[in-house]
């Protein structure tokens, strides 16, 4: 049995602020912290035995005096430093009220998608410049940015990789190929959705349900596209 990643590596929660014009917040790690001076996106180290939306939600109310609803699963990205390993587990924040600011010191900046892929950002950040591409409700197989293929299916080329699923083994055979995230096919139990959605790292979408429905149950977004 493979060895629980959360145990070998600080885990923590992290946010795409997002604007109404669909800027991303990011900050600079302040002096005194590993990697200061560096871009990431803000969130922090959960707790032992926290939640992971209530952890996101005092990362955020703590570093930049925001309470924030309804946040987005995105992805789950393992990334070793040379102090050690992180896993950081990252959401995409559309609401939130309260005034923004960084209460620890921290400079913030507003940028675009464009700008956002030009930015010096920590190591850790890169799989997640490219998942915040993907949309809330994937209306189309294949745009610029991403194309959805059966599994064992051709090349994206240089496009995120979608993979149609049709349960959980589907699933955990995308994640063995290397896709960038899983597209379920059916309608599947709650609980199965929920069970595949904490198995693998990448983004779920998920048929039949609302949005907010999906991001409950771990999904990063719906599927609207037959397949």
């Amino acid at each position: 049995m493979n060895p629980d990643p959360t145990r070998l590596a600080t885990h923590v929660v992290a946010a795409a602020v997002t604007d109404v014009s669909g800027r991303v917040l990011i900050a600079q790690r302040p002096p005194g912290k590993h990697l200061a001076g560096g871009w990431e996106f803000p969130g922090g180290k959960l707790w032992a035995g926290e939640d992971r939306r209530a952890g996101l939600a005092r990362e955020l109310r703590e570093e930049l005096g925001i309470t924030i609803s309804t946040p987005r699963p995105l992805i789950r990205v393992r990334h070793t430093y040379d102090y050690g390993g992180v896993l950081i587990d990252m959401w995409v924040v559309r609401h939130y009220g309260g005034e923004l600011s960084g209460l620890d010191g921290q400079a913030l900046r507003w940028v675009s998608q464009e700008e956002l892929e030009a930015v010096e950002l920590l190591p850790a950040d890169g799989p997640i410049v490219a998942a915040l591409r993907l949309p809330e409700r994937l209306t189309q197989a294949s745009t610029a940015h991403y194309a959805v293929t059966e599994l064992g299916g051709p090349d994206s080329g240089g496009r995120l990789r979608g993979v149609w699923c049709g349960g959980m083994a589907d699933a955990l055979a995308g994640g063995d190929v290397g896709a960038d995230f899983l597209v379920l096919r059916n309608e599947l139990a709650h609980e199965e959705i929920r069970s595949i959605c904490e198995l693998v790292a990448v983004p779920v979408y998920v048929p039949g349900i609302g949005l907010e429905e999906a991001w409950g149950l771990g999904a990063t977004g719906i599927v609207e596209i037959g397949g």
